[in-house]
């Protein structure tokens, strides 16, 4: 079965990037690109796509929020240490100190998991959050990380898909509306939504699919 999700090209992102930053350095972005499509060869996502889809879509996603070509480099970055934790110095001699602090940033925020329900808690966990991040970048490509994961998580096991709706919902979605970002909020809303109360979500679709059509 061929996979239904959107492909991204390397070239697309760096349109993307240049429309807002005309001076970007864009061999830069070519070359993070380069070392993280090396990294992933061979890996696939849930879905059946090459591995190297995530990251571009992240990217893709950075580039939306038009920010800086560290973050862009980052987000491509962003999954290169998870089978190879050494590589932080590798990244700071080819890329520079600030990219590789920010990918750094991104892989310590991703070894946390929020598992309690209580709210006092899902507080402390977004504060510590905060406080690991001394880059705010490193919180924008995190929330763009999850957001991307989370158009993916049909892929995964049900209960699975429970616990990652459970934590965006306390914790990244929250994080995206103190941001400002609320497009984010809500799509993150809306598809923790979809997979923690599916029947309730495809009432409430059905029913503004019928309004539309009035």
């Amino acid at each position: 079965r061929r996979p239904t999700t959107r492909m991204y090209a390397i070239d697309d992102i760096v349109r993307k990037l240049t429309s807002y930053q005309p001076d970007a350095d864009t061999a830069l972005v070519r070359r993070a690109f380069e070392y993280a499509d090396t990294a992933h060869a061979g890996q696939l996502r849930m879905s059946g796509i090459p591995y190297i889809q995530h990251p571009l879509a992240v990217a893709d996603l950075v580039a939306t929020l038009k920010l800086d070509t560290t973050s862009i480099c980052a987000a491509l970055l962003h999954d290169v240490r998870e089978d190879a934790p050494d590589r932080t110095q590798d990244l700071e001699q080819r890329f520079g100190k600030e990219i590789a602090l920010v990918v750094e940033g991104v892989t310590k925020l991703q070894r946390y998991q929020f598992t309690s329900r209580m709210e006092s808690q899902a507080e402390n966990f977004k504060k510590m959050l905060v406080a690991m991040s001394k880059d705010i970048r490193v919180l924008l490509v995190k929330l763009c990380d999850r957001l991307n994961n989370m158009r993916e998580l049909e892929h995964l096991r049900p209960e699975k898909q429970r616990e990652i709706s459970e934590e965006t919902l306390r914790i990244y979605s929250p994080l995206a509306e103190r941001l400002g970002i609320f497009w984010i909020r809500s799509e993150l809303e809306d598809l923790s939504f979809k997979f923690l109360w599916p029947d309730e979500f495809r009432m409430v679709k059905d029913r503004a699919e019928q309004r539309l059509k009035e």
